[in-house]
């Protein structure tokens, strides 16, 4: 071990690296040999931020930039209760106000300052995998457990009660969850939300609920009707937590503002002590996030429009291609395809460093790293379609030259 490497701590050198981020190296070296890099690997929109969002940002006037509460503003807050309020089940209880949401840096803090409030070292927490990569990146920084409950493409990648139930310990502290889900897609109708719950509280677990996708469902009958909230589900207020952010519903990944929603007093009052140590979420980011809130819903619906086309285009795209195949998601914008490879990890790194179509390839996500059992995922892969369609058929064509390729080498 060099000098270097001494410095370290373990949990440093044991850092799971980003599946979505961490062939950016072989990316860039592409660009730099004059490749078009179709970047299919993450969920960052190619869609027009709010517009109100952006006038908010054009007309912020203030003279000093000053620190905001480490809550949140409160005007923000009451409009976030606002918009929560119309979610909730037990219409005769207490309401849901701004006491009851705590802005963050993202939801990615959100999910930070959850975790470390429900968790000690050597706790563990239940996802569903495959997972959105942070759960286990967060949980790896607070020497937190992550147990899998594993989930499968020929059952729409949804969670079943009875394998949740089975990975409880004693150790089990939460059960984190996305609904829609990320990276599969997967949406949890209201009946199953319910059975979830059920064992959450039989348990008394914190069923964190990441609801970021929660807009963006894909329904047979074409209506633009969210991803039920666990917010409307009786009976759970003091077991629940739910996530969210501006990223992906208003297109503004940058924004860099998030938050979480509990009626759990305590919960919430320690999650307010770890966002008093970090100062404040920022505040012109804020100020614009509240005038997203007020999005025409004409934009939303264009934009669950879009993302539906998208969505049809590379579902029939990738199961067209020989010895490729993967569900028809539900929500979110992305999904897990099954691609005729040994090793997905080896092969989105050859398609960087070794092949191109006409000077073009893509860049997707090996799917391993949203696993958390051994060997899982070895050959799947995930795919973002945040891309117009133009741009997608396109890299369905160079995916498709490409494993033919890979398969003749």
């Amino acid at each position: 071990m060099n000098t270097a490497e001494r410095v370290l701590s373990r949990r440093a050198a044991t850092a799971p690296a980003s599946p979505i981020r961490r062939l950016k190296p072989f990316a860039d070296a592409a660009k730099a040999r004059g490749v078009h890099v179709h970047h299919l690997n993450i969920g960052q929109p190619d869609l027009a931020t709010s517009s109100t969002m952006r006038e908010a940002y054009r007309s912020f006037d203030e003279r000093v930039v000053a620190y905001s509460p480490s809550q949140g503003t409160s005007s923000f807050r009451t409009a976030l209760a606002g918009y929560y309020q119309g979610l909730r089940a037990e219409r005769g209880g207490p309401a849901i106000t701004e006491d009851d949401v705590l802005v963050t840096v993202g939801g990615s803090e959100a999910l930070l300052f959850t975790i470390a409030a429900v968790c000690d070292p050597g706790d563990a927490i239940i996802v569903a995998e495959p997972y959105y990569t942070n759960y286990a990146g967060f949980s790896h920084l607070l020497s937190v457990d992550v147990v899998p409950v594993t989930t499968y493409a020929s059952e729409d990648f949804l969670v079943d009660p009875d394998r949740l139930r089975a990975a409880v310990t004693d150790r089990t502290r939460a059960f984190v969850f996305p609904n829609p889900g990320n990276p599969t897609g997967a949406v949890h109708s209201r009946s199953q939300l319910e059975a979830l719950a059920a064992v959450c509280v039989e348990n008394d677990l914190v069923m964190v609920s990441d609801e970021v996708y929660r807009e963006f469902v894909y329904r047979d009958d074409e209506s633009m009707r969210p991803a039920t909230s666990v917010l409307e589900i009786p009976g759970l207020l003091d077991h629940v937590v739910v996530i969210d952010s501006v990223s992906k519903r208003y297109s503004a990944c940058g924004a860099r503002v998030g938050c979480l929603v509990t009626r759990n007093k305590p919960l919430y009052a320690a999650t307010l002590k770890f966002a008093q140590a970090r100062l404040s979420p920022p505040t012109v980011d804020q100020f614009a996030a509240e005038a997203a809130i007020r999005t025409p819903p004409a934009e939303m619906s264009d934009a669950i429009a879009e993302y539906r086309r998208r969505r049809d285009v590379v579902v029939q795209g990738l199961n067209a291609i020989d010895g490729v195949s993967c569900p028809n998601p539900r929500g979110a914008f992305y999904l897990v395809a099954d691609l005729p490879v040994d090793d997905a990890n080896a092969f989105c790194i050859w398609l960087l460093s070794d092949f191109e179509l006409d000077g073009e390839t893509v860049m997707l996500a090996p799917a391993e790293g949203f696993y958390a059992t051994e060997g899982a995922g070895r050959n799947q892969v995930r795919f973002a379609y945040v891309l117009g369609v133009d741009k997608l058929q396109r890299c369905l064509q160079i995916l498709e030259a490409a494993l033919q390729t890979w398969a003749s080498r």
